[in-house]
């Protein structure tokens, strides 16, 4: 299995370039996968860069509705003509930052023929599942950060449905792939107990202090492997390194064979 970040917040050389976002080109044995498409068409560029060819993904998956890992999505729509898209259900509702700034989809996209809209688990086959926090026990209060979605004139707290996870069991191994993690890093991780985990743990506002310090520990507790990027943030990512010595930081244009 191969893992190449096409995009996100840092860039690994001066040949990419990057943005606020995030977007995976997942390779396995039987399929080739986009996981998110960033904010805009630079992770298709960045692919270019990279030798990686978009109209060959088959699969590709929107991890949830807001527009730093949707903003792309008309472009691989315009680029690759056959991958099937698959978005929650709840993906393209308004979602904000407060009540002020949309960080939601382009509602215009929501009804393309490609899009195949998930609510709960799915079994995409080839050991490849998606998965929903939806329905699922949790040990901590749900932090949204001040992330809303509008009903109406009224804005609610956002509770994060429109979230869904890619577990990918290749070789042995349980990839669970994560855009932000709003869920929750924690409860995911008590959820589904990867053997490696990639993306984002949305950790980049926490202060760095003993809260930021008992994060870690409870993520070393688990046996298993970070490779995290975006949201995280550089620094609580520097932070987090001493405690948690199994987390490594996957910057856009680096690859990773699992």
């Amino acid at each position: 299995m191969k893992i190449t970040s096409l995009l996100e917040n840092t860039a690994s050389s001066t040949a990419v370039a990057c943005e606020h976002g995030l977007s995976l080109y997942i390779e396995t044995e039987n399929r080739r996968i986009l996981f998110d498409m960033g904010q805009t068409d630079l992770f298709a560029r960045n692919a270019e860069v990279l030798g990686i060819d978009l109209t060959q993904a088959d699969t590709a998956i929107l991890s949830h509705g807001h527009y730093d890992h949707g903003g792309g999505l008309s472009i691989f729509l315009s680029l690759n003509d056959r991958a099937p898209v698959y978005v929650t259900r709840d993906a393209f509702l308004p979602h904000y930052n407060g009540t002020q700034k949309y960080i939601g989809l382009d509602p215009a996209g929501e009804k393309h023929p490609r899009l195949r809209h998930t609510e709960g688990d799915l079994s995409l086959g080839d050991g490849l599942t998606l998965l929903s926090p939806m329905g699922r026990k949790r040990r901590r209060p749900l932090e949204n950060c001040g992330l809303t979605e509008r009903v109406g004139d009224t804005f609610i707290p956002d509770d994060f449905r429109h979230e869904q996870y890619l577990l990918i069991e290749e070789a042995g191994k349980r990839v669970l792939i994560s855009g932000c993690s709003h869920a929750g890093i924690l409860d995911i991780m008590d959820w589904f107990r990867p053997d490696v985990l990639i993306g984002g743990f949305h950790v980049s506002k926490m202060p760095l202090d003993r809260s930021m310090t008992a994060l870690a520990r409870a993520l070393a507790a688990h046996n298993t492997d970070y490779y995290t990027c975006h949201c995280t943030g550089i620094e609580p990512y520097r932070f987090m390194r001493p405690v948690l010595p199994r987390l490594s930081y996957l910057a856009c244009g680096e690859s990773l064979s699992l």
